[in-house]
């Protein structure tokens, strides 16, 4: 039969994707298209009109979260299942306020991706038992995560300054301005209570920030 369900997949690691395309071949007459970045995942996405998208949400280049918020503005009811290596529920959070219709770890696919894909794919929405019990907790205020208090730019500018690009690569990279750069990274300093930029890069490294 035919493959009648498109699914995009964006990752940037081809292990990951063979893994996650094995998986997926266990839903019924299914068809994969994969991407390595997240330009190429969103310039697909625009090309193929897959009936759901499969997205990292630590990329290289623009990351995942950014590539939801385009997705989203170019199709609202597009259905994107954010996948990530972060157990921190703050990710989930972002994911989910962003428009996702699920979250899941990458700890977690191998039993439970199937079961998330074929719930979005219904027009549910999906997270992962451990997920949605800390992201319960996180919501209720029983639980502080020290990112928490960070914007999704904020947190977008974070996660590359750990992966040790700097700050003109940042503002090339984001295509912000290298001045809303050093904004932005003066006021999670002063968010998270940390005054020098090497100590910045080690929480970021410290806090699974960087790929």
């Amino acid at each position: 039969m035919k493959p009648t369900i498109t699914i995009l997949v964006v990752d940037d690691h081809p292990i990951v994707r063979a893994g996650c395309r094995q998986l997926i071949q266990q839903v019924p007459s299914t068809k994969v298209i994969e991407a390595e970045t997240g330009e190429e995942g969103y310039r697909l996405f625009q090309e193929n009109y897959p009936d759901m998208v499969l997205l990292d949400i630590t990329l290289p280049g623009i990351g995942g979260l950014e590539v939801l918020r385009k997705m989203r503005a170019n199709r609202e009811n597009a259905k994107i299942l954010m996948f990530s290596m972060h157990e921190d529920p703050v990710f989930a959070s972002r994911a989910m306020q962003a428009g996702a219709k699920g979250y899941i770890t990458k700890n977690n696919a191998a039993d439970h991706l199937v079961e998330a894909i074929e719930k979005v794919l219904a027009g549910k929405t999906y997270l992962s038992p451990d997920t949605a019990q800390q992201l319960a907790m996180l919501n209720i205020g029983a639980e502080t995560s020290a990112l928490s208090d960070l914007s999704r730019r904020e947190l977008e500018i974070l996660r590359l300054l750990g992966e040790g690009k700097s700050m003109t690569e940042i503002s090339e990279v984001l295509g912000i301005s290298y001045k809303t750069v050093a904004n932005n990274l003066t006021q999670i300093k002063s968010k998270l209570d940390i005054s020098k930029t090497a100590e910045l890069m080690r929480f970021a490294i410290g806090h699974g920030l960087s790929s």
